[in-house]
């Protein structure tokens, strides 16, 4: 369903076609009722809200053959009008509404305006669809009126609309298939966001082969298509000399490799990019909103694959930053990738931190199943600023233990280092041990591990099932709070 919104002054009730929505206070008292409605219909709706069901959020009467009063009541604190926007949404899609008003004078909260925007925000995350390749598409356009005295905040509403674009272009990337996502496809539509002021940079075989990036190309040599890195540029703030850096695991199909996947959930490792896809869908909002920053987005694109040329388990990599590694199990390979990207971005960039995000562990989904992202860093400022983020959209992170006795269990005795701890336990720490050695130079860094948050069979408080687009309105929030 499409939403197409807009924003007007109050006109009489009875002049109103379509379903109206109101807003209710924990008593389930309507602000300025009397005032909004004429005396036969403040005594329709009071009647009502006396005999409801207060357990409810959500519940409706109608008043007339063709109207129908919505009203709206949550103990939510956090989001509140960005999760109420989400359920609303849903309601008004089981009950096939298509026309509706949102009475915004009747929220009880000084900045209404600002609600009414977040209200509108959390129903266009929820609306999301991927119906690319359905031959009947969903084509009813749901038409909201959001009614209130107060002008609109045309600021907030393009700082809301960035994010919302950032999200779905994420969501985008994250659904699309193997056979049509693949490192090449990938690259060429990346290269497409300079239109909305990105610098991109596209880094080929070729270019990687002469910069020895040769963990993240022996991830990619059993795969016919190409393996690239992918650096895009936000220049916001011409006074900040040190760019805020973001660092995805681009893997647009994981077969494991050698090291080969069981069956059963394999058409799920098209979704083993959304790290990168988060990075990209970040850095696009930052630009459409103009965000007030230096930052850089870079991303490894690679496709796991088996064949004749494939990486064996045993080989032996000499990495960008100089560090063999030994490849033990080629289904690690996130790791590999994520290990020339930081390198190369901590060298090219100089940023003044790095976070790299991956679907990387199966491990992490074990410990934290999906309410929490896994959080590795070497940095507490950085962890925090992480956490409070995350609080504060409902994109939470937990910070997990790093520690020289997790470090060597990577240590090899035939390399540098293993790309796997088969020693047992800890799957998720060691893995963020692996990436700690690609800091060279002792740049604050974080790590966060979103296998268990990047997709969901089931729908979300704010997402429908299949891509979440998790991470970039955490990250938004992130640069917003700390660094603009």
């Amino acid at each position: 369903m499409i939403i197409k919104e807009k924003y007007t002054k109050f006109t009489k009730l009875n002049k109103l076609s379509g379903s109206i929505v109101f807003f209710a206070n924990k008593k389930f008292e309507i602000k300025n009722l009397a005032r909004l409605l004429n005396p036969s219909e403040n005594s329709l709706i009071k009647k009502n809200l006396n005999n409801k069901n207060k357990k409810k959020e959500i519940f409706s009467f109608d008043i007339s053959h063709n109207q129908k009063i919505i009203v709206y009541s949550s103990k939510d604190k956090n989001n509140y009008f960005e999760k109420g926007g989400a359920k609303l949404y849903e309601f008004f899609k089981k009950e096939n509404l298509s026309k509706i008003h949102v009475l915004g004078d009747t929220i009880e909260n000084s900045d209404n305006t600002k609600c009414l925007h977040k209200l509108v925000h959390g129903m266009k995350i929820k609306s999301y669809s991927f119906d690319k390749y359905l031959t009947k598409k969903n084509s009813e356009i749901l038409s909201l009126n959001i009614i209130s005295k107060k002008k609109i905040d045309l600021k907030l509403i393009n700082h809301l609309n960035a994010i919302e674009k950032g999200i779905c272009f994420t969501k985008d990337l994250v659904s699309e298939p193997g056979n049509i996502l693949h490192p090449d496809e990938y690259a060429k539509r990346l290269t497409k966001l300079k239109k909305i002021g990105l610098k991109v940079s596209v880094y080929n075989t070729n270019k990687l082969k002469k910069m020895k990036c040769n963990a993240l190309l022996g991830v990619g040599q059993g795969s016919s298509r190409g393996s690239y890195i992918v650096t895009m540029e936000w220049r916001g703030n011409k006074k900040q000399k040190k760019p805020l850096a973001f660092v995805g695991k681009g893997v647009c199909f994981d077969t494991g490799g050698i090291s080969l996947k069981p069956a059963r959930f394999m058409e799920d490792m098209t979704y083993d990019m959304a790290g990168s896809a988060v990075v990209v869908g970040l850095l696009k909002s930052l630009a459409l909103r103009k965000a007030k920053v230096n930052a850089v987005g870079v991303v490894g694109l690679v496709e796991n694959m088996v064949s004749g040329n494939a990486q064996r388990p045993g080989d032996i990599v000499k990495s960008y930053s100089g560090k063999t590694i030994e490849v033990l199990n080629t289904d690690a390979e996130g790791r590999l990738v994520l290990a020339d990207a930081i390198t190369f971005t901590e060298k090219k960039f100089k940023p003044n931190f790095i976070i790299d995000l991956a679907t990387l562990t199966g491990a992490i989904v074990v410990a934290l199943g999906s309410e929490y992202a896994g959080l590795f860093s070497n940095d507490d400022k950085l962890s925090k600023q992480l956490f409070d983020a995350g609080n504060k959209v409902e994109e939470k992170v937990w910070r997990l233990p790093l520690h020289e006795n997790y470090d060597k269990l990577m240590n090899s005795k035939n390399a540098d280092m293993q790309n796997i701890n088969y020693v047992g336990g800890a799957g998720s720490t060691t893995a963020a041990q692996f990436l700690q050695r690609f800091i060279i130079n002792k740049t604050p860094w974080a790590h966060l591990d979103i296998a268990g948050m990047a997709f969901s069979k089931y729908a979300g408080s704010l997402n429908s099932s299949g891509a979440t687009g998790y991470g970039v309105r955490l990250l938004d929030k992130f640069v917003e709070d700390n660094y603009e």
